[in-house]
């Protein structure tokens, strides 16, 4: 099973704008194997139509997932730069450390940051 957890990228992010997302822990069904998994897009109006969307494909690999939280992400891409912040009011405020870490290791000649800001 520790295979279909390698089958989720760790990282699904629009490639331009501000947008909503959220923090996500993947799991093997009854046992101990995990990975967080960032995913953010425009498209959601809120933060459980990300994961309306993650689930099910989590789960026909015979994985589960947990929110771990949610907020924003700005995503500059011709400065390189990405921004997160905020909160979700759905599933509270993800660490977004956590969430910058993830992001590292897909944009790495990016500048990251984040703060505990609302907006």
């Amino acid at each position: 099973m520790a295979d279909a957890l390698a089958k989720v990228p760790d990282v699904e992010i629009d490639p331009e704008g501000t947008f909503k997302y959220i923090l996500v822990r993947v799991k093997v069904k009854d046992g101990e194997a995990h990975k967080d998994i960032v995913r953010g897009t425009k498209s959601a109006q809120y933060h459980n139509h990300i994961f309306e969307k993650i689930s099910p494909a989590v789960e026909v690999l015979g994985l589960e997932c947990q929110c771990l939280g949610g907020g924003k992400i700005e995503h500059n891409n011709q400065e390189k730069k990405l921004r997160v912040f905020g909160e979700s009011t759905g599933y509270g405020k993800a660490d977004h450390s956590v969430t910058v870490e993830k992001l590292k290791t897909v944009f790495s000649n990016y500048d990251i940051t984040w703060s505990d800001d609302t907006k």
